[in-house]
């Protein structure tokens, strides 16, 4: 077994002068970087006192999960021989706030849409769905559902 690591960077930006001295004297913007990359701006949920034009950490995990799930399953899909020429997903994370203030996801759902160049791959580009989930990195690291709810169609340009 290997182990790989990852480093990334939280610059704190919303200061305004007087620091944390009461609840409302600061914002929660930050940046978010890695080295060689663009910096992502992000900030807490507007529920929280947030930036809405920043991303924010929920969003990023959602995000996370239905990234590595595209990766994994494109992945699957070319060794299995199921030809895709298009996915997009629009996932769903819910997560419960807790009396003290704290909180947990719930679940997140996954709602793949994807087009493979062949009718006779659609049952199997449906099912490799149940195998990138359980390939996930990110969902393996979850300790809420990871569910998915995927669409499959036909392309209307053979390639």
């Amino acid at each position: 077994m290997s182990e790989h690591h990852y480093k990334a960077t939280i610059t704190w930006t919303g200061n305004l002068g007087s620091g944390t001295s009461n609840y409302r004297a600061y914002e929660r913007n930050h940046v978010i970087s890695v080295i060689g990359k663009p910096e992502i701006p992000a900030s807490s949920d507007p529920s929280f006192r947030g930036d809405k034009t920043r991303y924010n950490p929920e969003e990023l995990l959602v995000s996370s999960l239905s990234s590595c799930h595209m990766l994994w399953y494109l992945h699957l899909c070319s060794v299995a021989g199921v030809v895709v020429v298009d996915y997009s997903d629009e996932a769903i994370g819910v997560m419960v706030e807790t009396a003290d203030g704290g909180g947990y996801f719930k679940d997140v759902t996954l709602f793949p849409k994807v087009t493979v160049t062949e009718a006779s791959m659609i049952e199997k580009a449906n099912a490799l769905h149940h195998e990138a989930n359980k390939m996930c990195f990110v969902a393996n690291s979850v300790n809420f559902p990871v569910k998915h709810s995927p669409t499959c169609q036909v392309s209307d340009l053979k390639k």
